[in-house]
């Protein structure tokens, strides 16, 4: 296979929220590709893994909440063999400057997972989803 015939490679960015989750996607060398939403579901989780995929070969996903709404979404990337880190949302002074939007946020979070700004190790998902069903629990109570 030439250089020419090889697969883009791509990041995707992925701001999460209780019913969406926003993906965007951006080639190696930082530039917008497509973003797109989808529901927080199982069958949404795999859509917009496919469509990170669709654009070229997923280097790394930057997900942000991956212990809280993003979960779910990093337990499917994860078991699909992807890297994931965590992004750590950007101060409020760089919001301010850029501008808040679910977009805006998952494109910020694909270029953190191309660089090692604002991003650290992905927490254990298991042990996450083993607290939240004892709290869960314990709540109904």
């Amino acid at each position: 296979m030439t250089s020419a015939e090889a697969p883009e490679q791509v990041y995707g960015g992925i701001d999460t929220h209780e019913d969406t989750i926003h993906v965007a996607v951006v080639n190696d060398r930082g530039h917008d590709l497509e973003d797109r939403e989808f529901p927080t579901s199982p069958a949404g989780y795999k859509r917009a893994l496919a469509f990170i995929a669709s654009h070229g070969e997923p280097i790394a996903i930057g997900i942000e909440g991956t212990s809280s709404y993003g979960v779910r979404i990093t337990t499917a990337a994860v078991a699909e063999g992807l890297v994931v880190v965590e992004v750590i949302r950007p101060e409020r002074a760089e919001r301010r400057r850029l501008g808040k939007s679910d977009p805006i946020d998952a494109y910020q979070a694909a270029r953190a997972a191309m660089g090692s700004h604002r991003v650290a190790p992905v927490k254990n998902t298991a042990a996450i989803e083993g607290i939240r069903g004892c709290t869960t629990h314990a709540a109904r109570r």
